[in-house]
């Protein structure tokens, strides 16, 4: 019981910490620059620009969750929900309540102004980045941050031809080109399209995890000894997959493990020492589970 109890409060914990760090990205980065990077975000940034400041971001884009929690509730699920639920109402507040403090900051250190348009680009990079981060945290338990990911998920379940990824495109480019066309500028657009790339990638790289690993594969004649050695001397463990060779139609033993990318350049003298002739095949692992590599997460309700 208490077990459960703290993982709840783990992942709740985890939501607050995105939705902090999503929220300095848009207070700092985005909105005093209008630059609108689809989803709900983008909107109420354009709003927010249309009435001079009398809707708020945060307020403004729950406003336009709640339906969507609405409808989102038959459809999807409880759990699921109530996480997003959260997510979405943290990050409105912490949009809200850290406005007035960090746009004294954007606009002391970071605002645009005809001295430091060039660093536009520097703004888009670092609001990209901060949503990212804050995001991918929130990604990264179980929840979002509704806005145009639950309404992709809602559309999903009455066009299930069109994937996820393609509505949810269609969404965020329907939210910049209304934002192009508000404030009037092409390029404020195309930062846009920037910063959501961005953020998609630091979003992937946080789910997926940056600490890559390699997956080897070698196909030699002397496996045996080339197993051994890498058991012996690297302290790895060696699987050995039957395969056949299709121009020779011989039987083979491909062996394949996983290791740190510290470890390689000892498996490449290995193998050479032992088999020049050896055929060997490294990829990338973005995330390894299990005995000498990461612990696995317990799924957390």
């Amino acid at each position: 019981m208490a077990k459960t109890v703290m993982a709840k409060f783990k992942v709740y914990l985890l939501i607050l910490l995105g939705s902090c760090i999503a929220a300095a990205g848009i207070n700092l980065f985005l909105v005093p620059n209008k630059i609108a990077p689809g989803g709900v975000s983008g909107i109420a940034t354009v709003l927010h620009y249309l009435s001079n400041g009398a809707l708020p971001v945060g307020m403004t884009m729950l406003a336009f969750d709640i339906p969507l929690y609405i409808i989102g509730y038959r459809f999807i699920g409880r759990k699921f929900i109530v996480r997003t639920m959260f997510s979405s109402i943290s990050l409105s507040l912490m949009i809200d309540f850290s406005n007035s403090l960090l746009s004294m900051v954007s606009e002391r250190y970071f605002a645009s102004s005809p001295e430091n348009a060039g660093n536009l680009i520097v703004f888009t990079v670092f609001g990209g980045l901060l949503l990212g981060v804050g995001l991918g945290i929130v990604f990264r338990v179980g929840a979002t941050t509704g806005g145009t990911d639950l309404a992709a998920k809602i559309l999903h379940r009455f066009t299930p031809k069109l994937s996820l990824g393609n509505l949810l495109m269609c969404l965020d480019g329907a939210v910049i080109v209304f934002a192009t066309i508000v404030f009037n500028s092409i390029i404020l657009g195309l930062y846009a399209i920037i910063t959501i790339f961005i953020m998609s990638k630091v979003i992937d790289a946080i789910m997926e995890g940056v600490d890559f690993s390699k997956c080897v594969y070698i196909i030699s004649e002397k496996s045996d000894i080339i197993a051994e050695r890498i058991l012996a001397d690297i302290d790895r463990g060696v699987t050995a997959l039957k395969g056949t060779g299709m121009y020779t139609k011989k039987d083979k033993e491909v062996l394949f493990c996983v290791l740190d990318r510290s470890q390689i350049p000892r498996l490449k003298e290995i193998v050479k020492e032992i088999d020049e002739s050896a055929f060997v095949i490294l990829t990338d692992a973005r995330e390894v589970l299990g005995e000498g590599f990461q612990n696995y997460e317990h799924e957390m309700e």
